[in-house]
C-alpha cells in the first residue's frame, strides 16, 4: 500500500475516523468531569552541604559524597519520617481513621504503619537537578490536607535529621562517659603508684636537683682525693729521702731555728773561752754542757719533725682511703638514685599517658554531649506548601487532547480494518493491481454525482 492509496482510504472512510475521534474525546471529557478533583501541594527544603557543621566546626565528609542527596530522599520516604508526620498531624487521635484501620487490617498491624503506607503512596519526593533543593509533593482530594501533609513531612524530615545526629551523639556521650570514668581511675592508680614509690625511695619533686647535688658532691670528693694523694706522696717522699727534705721541714719550724741560732752563738763563745780560759776551766766546761743540752733539744726537735712527717703520711694515707671509700659509696648512691629516678620517670610517663588518654576522652565526651544537646541542622524549609487553588488532576484539556490523538489512531485503525473486509477500487492503480493488465483509457462518468461501486471478483458493467 502506497501513501496515496492510504490517503484515498482515509478520505473514503473519513466518517469512521471522525466518529472515533469525537467519541473518544467526548468519553474523555465525560470521565474527566466525573473523576474527583485532586490537589497537589509542594514543600521545598534546602540542604546546605557547603557550610561547616555548627557543632563540629568543620565540613563533614559525608555531605560531599555523591549519594548524599539520594540518601536524604530515602530518609524522607522512610517510615520514620512518615510516623513523625502522622504525629504532627494528630491523625492518631482520629476516630474515623481508626475505624478504617480496624476494618482494613483487623488490628493486626499498627495504625501508624498502616496509615504511613497510605501517605507514602501519595507522596512524591524529587531532588532538583544540579542543586541542593528537594521537593516534597503530596496529592489529596482536599487542597488544605495536601498542603498540611506536605508541610508535616518537611518538618518531620528536619526533626528526623536532627534525631539522626543527636541519637548517636547521646550514645557516644554515654560510652565516652563510661570510658572517662575508667581512665580517671587509671590516672588515680598510676598517680598512687608514683607517690608510693617516691615516698619509699625518698624522691622529692626536685629530684633532678638532688641528682645534681650528689654529682657535685662526688666531684668534690674526687678533688679531695687528688689533694690527699698529693699530700701522701709528698710525705712519703720526705720519709724516703730523709736529710734534705727533713732539713727543709725542720728549718720551717721556729723552735729549731732558734735552737740552731743559740747553738751557733754559744759555740762561738765556747771557742773564744777555749782560747782565753782553757778547756779545763769550769766556765768553759759549763758552757760546753749548755751547748750539749741545746744539741740534745735540737736532736729531739728534729726527731719530732721526722715523727711528724711520718704521722702526716699516715694521716694522708688514711684520708685517701676514707675519700676513696666515700667516692665508692657516693657512686653507689648516685647509681641507686638514677635507678630510682628512672623507675619514677617510668611511673610518671604512665601517669602522663593515662592523663592524656583521659583528657582526649573528656574532649570527645564534651563534644558528643554538645552534639547531643544541639537542635541545629543543615536543612531548612525553603518554601512551605500552600493550599493549591487549581487541581492537579484531572487535567481536562490534556485528557481531551490525549483522547483525541488516541481516537484518531483508533479511527485510522478501524478504517483500515473496514477496508480489508470491503475492498474498493479507488484509483487506476487499484484497477491495474486488481486485474493484472495494463490500463488503456479512463472514461469519465457523465453524472459526476453518481459513484460507481466496483468490487473485485464481480464483472464490471461499462456504460453503453
Amino acid at each position: 500500500m502506497t501513501l496515496f492509496q492510504f490517503l484515498l482510504i482515509l478520505r473514503a472512510r473519513r466518517r469512521i475516523v471522525a466518529y472515533a475521534v469525537v467519541c473518544t474525546a467526548i468519553a474523555a471529557l465525560a470521565v474527566s468531569l466525573v473523576l474527583p478533583k485532586r490537589y497537589t501541594a509542594i514543600a521545598s527544603v534546602v540542604v546546605d552541604v557547603k557550610s561547616p557543621d555548627p557543632v563540629a566546626g568543620m565540613m563533614l565528609p559525608a555531605m560531599t559524597m555523591p549519594g548524599y542527596m539520594a540518601t536524604q530522599v530515602d530518609i524522607i520516604n522512610s517510615d520514620r519520617v512518615a510516623y513523625g508526620a502522622i504525629k504532627r498531624l494528630g491523625l492518631a487521635d482520629d476516630a474515623g481513621l481508626h475505624a478504617r484501620w480496624l476494618d482494613a487490617t483487623g488490628g493486626r498491624d499498627t495504625f501508624e504503619s498502616w496509615y504511613a503506607d497510605i501517605l507514602q503512596a501519595k507522596l512524591d519526593v524529587k531532588p532538583s537537578r544540579e542543586s541542593n533543593v528537594i521537593s516534597i509533593a503530596y496529592t489529596s482530594p482536599e487542597a488544605g490536607k495536601a498542603a498540611a501533609v506536605a508541610n508535616a513531612f518537611a518538618q518531620a524530615y528536619i526533626a528526623t535529621n536532627v534525631e539522626l545526629k543527636v541519637g548517636p551523639a547521646k550514645e557516644y556521650a554515654q560510652w565516652f562517659e563510661q570510658q572517662g570514668k575508667a581512665l580517671r581511675e587509671r590516672v588515680e592508680q598510676a598517680q598512687a603508684r608514683l607517690s608510693e614509690y617516691q615516698q619509699q625511695n625518698g624522691i622529692v619533686n626536685n629530684a633532678n636537683g638532688r641528682l645534681d647535688y650528689e654529682t657535685q658532691k662526688l666531684n668534690d670528693l674526687q678533688s679531695q682525693v687528688v689533694l690527699a694523694e698529693a699530700a701522701e706522696a709528698d710525705a712519703d717522699s720526705k720519709r724516703h729521702n730523709g736529710g734534705a727534705d727533713l732539713l727543709g721541714e725542720s728549718m720551717q719550724r721556729p723552735v729549731i731555728q732558734q735552737l740552731k741560732s743559740e747553738i751557733t752563738l754559744r759555740q762561738a763563745k765556747l771557742d773564744q773561752a777555749a782560747g782565753n780560759l782553757g778547756k779545763n776551766h769550769p766556765q768553759y766546761i759549763g758552757m760546753a754542757e749548755e751547748i750539749a743540752t741545746l744539741k740534745q733539744r735540737l736532736a729531739a726537735e728534729t726527731r719530732q719533725v721526722a715523727a711528724s712527717v711520718d704521722s702526716n703520711r699516715r694521716v694522708a694515707h688514711e684520708k685517701v682511703q676514707r675519700l676513696k671509700a666515700a667516692i665508692e659509696a657516693q657512686k653507689t648512691s648516685i647509681l641507686a638514685l638514677n635507678k630510682n629516678l628512672d623507675q619514677a620517670a617510668v611511673l610518671q610517663r604512665e601517669v602522663e599517658a593515662a592523663e592524656k588518654a583521659a583528657n582526649a576522652v573528656a574532649d570527645r565526651f564534651n563534644q558528643s554531649s554538645l552534639e547531643s544537646q544541639s537542635n541545629q541542622t543543615n536543612i531548612s524549609v525553603l518554601t512551605p506548601a500552600a493550599a493549591p487553588v487549581l487541581p492537579s488532576s484531572p487535567r481536562i484539556p490534556l485528557n481531551v487532547l490525549v483522547a483525541t490523538v488516541a481516537g484518531l489512531l483508533l479511527g485510522i485503525g478501524a478504517a483500515l480494518v473496514a477496508e480489508m473486509f470491503d475492498r474498493r477500487i479507488r484509483s487506476t492503480r487499484d484497477v491495474e493491481a486488481g486485474l493484472g493488465i495494463p490500463l488503456l483509457a479512463t472514461l469519465e462518468s457523465p453524472d459526476k454525482t453518481t459513484t460507481r461501486r466496483l468490487s473485485f471478483g464481480r464483472p464490471m458493467a461499462l456504460p453503453g
